[in-house]
């Protein structure tokens, strides 16, 4: 796996916008933020753009985006928000300069679409914090702190309470995944991956509790998961139980679609739509410990 150099003060790091329109404001304290640490900040071109649900039009995004890849003084790319688009800005963007000298990209859920082709290209990425999670009651969040510490080179090792769900053991192994849906939609393309002896990291927001049972079922049916080394749940936030009761919570219905499996499933890690979000690096190794006191999860760099 190939990881980007770790950031120093000094460095230039971009804040791109390739999914869904951004608060300006959370954008502009972010800015603020970053250069209080010692970076050099440039705010794409086109980030406060907007068009319908998108921050401007795809091939503005796509622009904004591929100046970054390609700019070698640029050691970090923040994405400024998820939402919806990232996939149509994916589809326009050109990665050879990149490749040549990767860097840093940083930000969660609809962002799953970068993260799954780069775990496929052998290149680390960051599932972390954006911009609306710099902030917190108006003092910058630990889940922020977490992800600078990373960016500079500090191991992850974290700590986190049982949960009743959990299946003991322990395992390692190339760390992919992110938000379940993108995960899904990715499914047959080129930016699906074999899951077999790696970590699955699964989260969402707003979703059914029978739309996370199709989920799930598609790759049990598929045999996704049986080949799995571990497998971590983040949040699953402001799931909804439809018209009628489904009789079983996220938790609960990802709990049954691993069983009897024996590898080990840790539940409640704390990262996705909710604070604390923790950073975790996608594409590289991570190693997993349940038992009935404690989970732990550590990946060294």
């Amino acid at each position: 796996m190939n990881l980007p150099p770790f950031l120093h003060k000094g460095d230039k790091i971009a804040m791109v916008s390739v999914a869904g329109i951004v608060n300006r404001e959370q954008v502009e304290k972010a800015k603020f933020l970053f250069e209080q640490e010692g970076f050099l900040v440039e705010v794409a071109i086109h980030a406060f753009d907007t068009h319908h649900i998108f921050a401007g039009m795809d091939a503005d995004r796509a622009g904004d985006m591929q100046m970054a890849l390609d700019d070698p003084e640029i050691k970090a790319i923040f994405f400024t928000r998820g939402g919806y688009g990232s996939l149509r800005t994916f589809m326009l963007l050109d990665w050879s300069r990149f490749f040549l000298c990767p860097k840093w990209l940083i930000g969660f859920s609809d962002i799953t679409v970068f993260h799954a082709y780069l775990s496929t290209q052998r290149i680390a990425s960051v599932h972390g914090v954006m911009s609306s999670f710099f902030f917190e009651d108006g003092e910058r969040t630990e889940s922020f702190d977490k992800l600078l510490d990373l960016l500079k080179g500090s191991p992850l090792n974290y700590r986190i309470q049982p949960n009743p769900l959990n299946l003991p053991g322990k395992c390692s192994g190339e760390l992919v995944g992110g938000n379940l849906s993108l995960l899904i939609s990715l499914r047959g393309t080129s930016l699906d991956q074999s899951l077999n002896g790696k970590v699955l990291f699964i989260e969402d927001i707003d979703e059914f509790d029978y739309h996370i049972d199709r989920m799930m079922m598609n790759l049990r049916f598929s045999g996704a998961l049986s080949g799995l080394g571990g497998l971590i749940a983040g949040y699953f936030t402001n799931t909804k139980a439809g018209g009628k009761p489904f009789g079983l919570d996220a938790y609960g219905i990802i709990r049954e679609a691993v069983s009897g499996y024996g590898y080990p499933v840790a539940f409640g890690f704390p990262a996705g739509h909710e604070m604390p979000n923790y950073p975790l690096v996608m594409g590289s190794e991570i190693s997993l410990e349940v038992n009935s006191d404690l989970v732990l999860v550590r990946q060294s760099f």
